[in-house]
């Protein structure tokens, strides 16, 4: 599952220790924003060791954008047994994707590990990351798999753009749309949306996951464990859509006609599939607590 990402500043183990056992699935180990500057080559042995504990969910490690001096030693030094992924911040060029699949694909044959095991997670966080994001897209679906899908970033894309970051966050749907359009053109997973800020802005963060989940993304990157309920509920299945989609799914199952109504709604095709993709959710949500 793919519904909470949960940031942990890769230089405070006990944080990090933390986060792996709450209900997230998948914690990202962060070496760039939050990681001081100083800290920031020390902090890859702290998040080394951690990628051989045991854990109840997957880890990603977020290094620092590809433009910056630190990069490849990022790379160099986590890339090892327990990862499972890479988040690449800032991402503007379908070249930088390329690049970062050789040098996995190069650590990854040289230290024994699968080929293509470990996952690309880009940001698009820039305006130039906004207008090439359907070639980015594009280049990510062509890596063979490493990539399955983007992420969305917006404190870094609003500063970019000299825009406000407003609560209802209308200034963002255009990038969000332009996210899942792309992301399904190229074949990929739905988006991860951005974080959210405002910590004590509770009911507006569920306004916002709400938006995000309707406007096709699949899950949402936090940055406080007391977000985690609040985005798993978002981003799955309400007890009265499971109940809702196995009525249609019945029902349609049942009759001899390719168009029905059940419970007062037109209920084709189209309805059909898209009960049985919310019933498919929900089965795998359920199968992943199982494995926890």
């Amino acid at each position: 599952m793919n519904r909470t990402f949960l940031f942990a500043p890769g230089d405070h183990p006990r944080r990090v220790q933390k986060a792996l056992t709450l209900d997230t699935d998948a914690v990202i180990l962060d070496l760039e924003d939050a990681v001081a500057p100083d800290a920031k080559v020390l902090a890859r042995a702290a998040v080394r060791s951690v990628l051989s504990h045991p854990r109840r969910c997957r880890a990603y490690v977020r290094v620092n954008a590809f433009d910056t001096v630190l990069c490849f030693g990022d790379l160099s030094e986590v890339v090892v047994a327990g990862l499972d992924g890479i988040m690449l911040p800032k991402l503007e060029d379908p070249a930088e994707l390329v690049a970062v699949d050789w040098m996995l694909s190069a650590l990854e044959r040289d230290r024994g590990l699968p080929p293509g095991g470990i996952d690309l997670l880009p940001i698009i966080e820039t305006a130039r990351g906004h207008t090439a994001v359907r070639a980015l897209a594009l280049a990510g679906a062509a890596l063979g798999g490493r990539l399955r899908r983007m992420a969305f970033g917006a404190a870094d894309y609003t500063l970019d753009l000299g825009m406000a970051w407003t609560l209802e966050e209308a200034e963002l749907t255009p990038v969000r749309s332009e996210m899942a359009l792309a992301s399904r053109a190229a074949g990929l997973e739905p988006p991860i949306d951005t974080v959210w800020a405002e910590l004590r802005e509770v009911e507006a963060f569920a306004r916002s996951c709400a938006r995000g989940a309707g406007l096709g993304f699949q899950g949402r990157m936090c940055i406080h464990p007391d977000q985690l309920a609040v985005a798993n509920a978002a981003y799955s299945p309400s007890p009265e859509a499971v109940a809702s989609a196995r009525r249609i799914v019945e029902a349609f199952e049942a009759a001899t006609s390719a168009s029905i109504q059940v419970d007062g709604r037109f209920v084709d095709a189209p309805i059909y599939d898209r009960a049985r993709r919310v019933l498919a959710r929900d089965a795998k949500i359920a199968a992943s607590r199982c494995r926890r």
